[in-house]
């Protein structure tokens, strides 16, 4: 079979106003970035907020294995499929981080035959969006240590500094840093550090913002700091928030893209969910729902990270309300939560998939915890055999759970038809949803709420650190806000080691930070790092281009 970029790079994709118009689009809301690439204008997205909603489908995992289970793939052929089998869809994507991409991971534009396209514009630059993140974040830091060297007027406690500088790349190098060096005319000498983009409260706030006025307004809100008696310094203290605001009046307008098949998807936004709240933009997903029949949209990682996050955080704030669930189960994930190295995921092993498949028994009830209907994507690669598929079928039979064989990376929409088919009958079923814990509850009973419902976690255990910061948070006053989780994702604990269905162990809360203008507590457990670094031989070693500008080595 051909590489994924050798798939994408041989399809010949419609100029994208053709793609707007199976949206009823008109070419005059389209912005453009080239022929295969636009951004939807203000206009349409006034325009387009009355009317009814179409159905949106949450599609999540289980626990992946380090090269991750093929979700966004999933997400593209069950676009496609749906629209197969006659159904108006747009996918509702985020945008993929370059710290992936030249890392382990790869690209977020799918795989195989379930594409978008495309793949080298939207895995690199795309529209700027993370570029415009990051130098708005950037401007806002820059700002601050301007006004501490031009006389500090608030009186900042340079030891008391919160934000800390972003960028789209994995660069261990920059963790932790002495910024100021060189003289008086340098700046103040002080401990600093860099956060991937995806990791930054600006990402967030992006994410979640409703328009430019809204997007204002949050980003003023950061806490970036405090001064020597303990007041908080906000952005709109610095007066940086109009500044930031207009270096992202573009990037705050969701991108329109195709699938290999001709599907509508909409990118914007790109949050890690083991980092940050692992969701798309919510503009993006409310047009979405606006301009079609059915929405798929998905959430990073596995269920107790992006799920989560999306329920709790995103569908709480934007007032959305799913209607159906697929969560996406690999065999050699399944192996891997059963105990089997990543090298030997290849050979059949059904003891091992007895093992772990605990895993997604944990995860479909999870879901059911949210009142929404859930359906088992059993997304097939091509070293599973049919004794370990019909294993997970059957499971999922004693489960009394939906369930589907997912074949659209080597097929593409056609391989995803029987999905989309028990996906439709689950949009037709009752839809419960609720999120999982009440907004007046106080910060630990969120955290631990979550640990015990989702993790199943037996506590929590809180450092010195973590109680000084929640502490810290509450005398802000700041009520009714969910919490946001950062937890590795290879584990339903927050040890990476455990896998399958961890028992009789407590998550351990090590430090907490208020991201005020997003609207949620971020909660820091283990050594998940807000900044990645490269593994042992990096994606970008084999990543190329030749004389003609042809790009090879992407996946």
């Amino acid at each position: 079979m051909l590489s994924d970029i050798e798939i994408a790079q041989q399809a010949h994709p419609e100029p994208i106003q053709h793609i707007a118009r199976k949206l009823g689009i008109d070419e005059t809301y389209l912005e453009y970035y080239g022929k295969y690439k636009a951004k939807l204008s203000e206009e349409l997205i006034r325009e387009k907020m009355t009317g009814s909603d179409g159905k949106l489908i949450l599609v999540t995992a289980i626990n992946p294995t380090p090269a991750g289970e093929g979700k966004t793939t999933t997400s593209v052929g069950l676009g496609d499929a749906l629209s197969k089998i006659g159904k108006k869809t747009v996918i509702a994507l985020r945008e993929p981080s370059l710290g992936p991409v030249f890392g382990v991971k790869g690209g977020a534009a799918g795989g195989g035959y379930a594409q978008v396209i495309p793949m080298e514009d939207i895995n690199l630059h795309f529209t700027g969006d993370m570029h415009a993140i990051t130098a708005a974040n950037n401007l806002l830091c820059a700002m601050l240590d301007n006004h501490i060297q031009q006389g500090n007027a608030l009186g900042i406690d340079v030891k008391r500094i919160l934000i800390k500088r972003c960028l789209d790349m994995n660069d261990r190098e920059l963790r932790n840093i002495i910024a100021g060096l060189g003289g008086r005319v340098n700046g103040v000498p002080r401990e600093d550090g860099f956060i991937i983009t995806v990791a930054s409260e600006v990402m967030a706030i992006l994410c979640l913002s409703a328009d430019v006025t809204d997007l204002k307004e949050r980003l003023g809100k950061i806490l970036v700091a405090y001064t020597f008696d303990g007041t908080p310094v906000y952005a709109a203290d610095l007066k940086a928030n109009g500044a930031m605001a207009a270096l992202l009046k573009d990037a705050i307008k969701p991108n329109l893209v195709q699938t290999l098949e001709g599907t509508p998807a909409i990118m914007h936004g790109g949050p890690f969910a083991n980092i940050a709240h692992g969701c798309n933009s919510v503009r993006a997903t409310k047009l979405g729902l606006k301009l079609a029949d059915y929405c798929v949209t998905e959430a990073g990682f596995g269920s107790d990270l992006g799920a989560e996050k999306f329920f709790d955080i995103k569908c709480r704030k934007a007032g959305l309300k799913p209607s159906a669930v697929v969560l996406v189960a690999t065999v050699r994930a399944l192996k891997y939560n059963g105990g089997v190295p990543k090298a030997e995921l290849g050979s059949e092993n059904l003891a091992a998939l007895e093992k772990g498949i605990v895993n997604l028994g944990v995860h479909i009830s999870n879901m059911h915890k949210y009142g929404v209907p859930v359906v088992v994507a059993i997304n097939r690669f091509g070293a599973d055999t049919d004794a370990e598929l019909s294993f997970i079928e059957n499971y999922c039979r004693e489960l009394g759970a939906d369930f589907a064989l997912s074949e659209v990376f080597a097929k593409g929409g056609e391989g995803g038809k029987a999905l989309a088919e028990k996906v439709v009958a689950a949009t037709e079923k009752p839809s419960d949803f609720h999120p999982l814990y009440a907004l007046d509850l106080s910060v630990k009973e969120k955290i631990e709420t979550i640990a015990r419902e989702i993790y199943g976690a037996d506590g929590v255990t809180y450092t010195t650190a973590a109680e000084k910061a929640i502490a810290e948070i509450e005398k802000l006053n700041v009520q009714g806000l969910p919490v946001c989780i950062a937890k590795t994702q290879y584990s339903l604990s927050d040890d990476p080691t455990m896998l399958g269905k961890p028992e009789h162990f407590n998550v351990t809360v090590r430090d907490a930070r208020l991201s005020n203008g997003a609207g949620f507590v971020v909660v820091y457990t283990g050594d998940i790092m807000t900044m990645p670094g490269l593994p042992k031989v990096p994606a970008a070693e084999k990543i190329d281009v030749d004389a003609d500008g042809r790009i090879t080595g992407l996946f």
